[in-house]
């Protein structure tokens, strides 16, 4: 009976592994089938349309903008992946350090590099795999623990010790693990429409909606055909995921220009340019939950509430997690991607954190 007990939890552990990892294959299965039907539709319809890609080969003008600041690569003795990001502001003052989400690249922070340059040496970093950052072919090399390192030997490579750390979407998955790995590089954690990584993955397990909402998550576990279904139809996937009225940018706020949307089109039309991005996703089953998850740095989560991909809840689940100073901000109006749609307000938003006393915890409803 004692043997019985003692091997129960272990059972258990073993049982609750089976049922996720069925989930996973089970819902990958399922968004491959919808997929493959969305693509037999489109072929049906028009196929000479649907295999049609526009070449482009110049980026757009906005893309050199000098006013955004200076194209700059870093190459990392230990993985030797050469990075790029575009910086502002001048040298020796303190870093704020920018992480992009998905489908994104550094431009998604163009008007934060504007913003905080008076104050900041402003870095927008191109993330593993994405735009002209070295991309590894193999799916092992987007592991979380590459991508942690990633921004660890940045920091070093930049000259820093430590930084203002801004996450949005997948950036912000990171932002949360370097905040939990290497707390001592990190002055303060900003946020953006991304929870806490094991208030994400218990939610998912427990919230059928919030599992529809990251089915994208699923579907790309998929080798190839993510990044096919992305291109067909000359990215028409791309485009609406930007444009749409349930997930595009600006549905109260700032729209992109037909330049922004090029500039998007553009980063991810080059060849072999989806694969680091999904290689992303890739991985992100085999590394959560967190073993070690407590953060200790004050901390902002700003939060569009009417976010396609990531429900409220998730938000203000997050607090437990914090052991600092933690400030949640709703904006009721908002949607996924913040720091583009409403600039003015996270910006104004990310200021009054920057330079406030960090003693207690707050939540704010906008």
């Amino acid at each position: 009976m004692a043997r019985l007990r003692d091997c129960l939890p272990r059972l258990m552990v073993t049982i609750r592994s089976l049922l996720f990892w069925s989930l996973v294959y089970c819902y990958c299965g399922l968004c491959a089938s919808v997929y493959l039907l969305k693509l037999l539709w489109s072929i049906g319809k028009g196929p000479t349309q649907t295999f049609r890609r526009v070449a482009r080969e110049h980026p757009p003008a906005c893309l050199n903008d000098p006013s955004l600041g200076t194209h700059c690569y870093v190459r990392i003795k230990d993985s030797g992946l050469r990075f790029h990001y575009v910086a502002a502001g001048e040298r020796g003052k303190p870093l704020m350090l920018l992480l992009h989400g998905f489908p994104e690249f550094w431009y998604s922070w163009r008007h934060q590099l504007r913003e905080f340059k008076s104050e900041y040496r402003v870095v927008a970093l191109d993330l593993r795999g994405y735009g002209e950052t070295d991309a590894p072919i193999h799916r092992e090399n987007y592991k979380l623990d590459c991508l942690i390192t990633d921004i660890k030997d940045i920091l070093d490579s930049l000259g820093y010790s430590k930084c203002v750390l801004i996450g949005h979407d997948w950036g912000g998955m990171i932002a949360w693990l370097i905040a939990i790995c290497y707390p001592e590089m990190v002055m303060k954690l900003i946020v953006i429409n991304f929870p806490h990584p094991n208030v994400f993955t218990e939610y998912i397990l427990r919230h059928p909606a919030q599992l529809f909402k990251s089915s994208y998550y699923y579907f790309f576990q998929i080798p190839w055909f993510p990044e096919f279904m992305f291109s067909i139809n000359d990215f028409k996937a791309l485009k609406h995921l930007f444009t749409s009225h349930s997930t595009g940018i600006g549905r109260k706020g700032c729209r992109l220009t037909a330049e922004d949307l090029e500039a998007y089109i553009y980063v991810f039309s080059q060849p072999g340019a989806l694969s680091g991005p999904i290689n992303h996703y890739r991985n992100i089953f085999s590394c959560l939950p967190l073993k070690h998850h407590m953060v200790i740095t004050p901390t902002l989560l700003l939060w569009g509430e009417k976010d396609t991909f990531m429900e409220a809840e998730m938000a203000e689940g997050t607090k437990i997690y914090v052991k600092n100073y933690f400030r949640l901000t709703i904006l009721s109006e908002a949607s996924h991607g913040l720091q583009q749609e409403q600039p003015d307000i996270v910006n104004k938003l990310i200021w009054t954190f920057l330079k406030e006393e960090t003693r207690r915890k707050d939540w704010l409803f906008l």
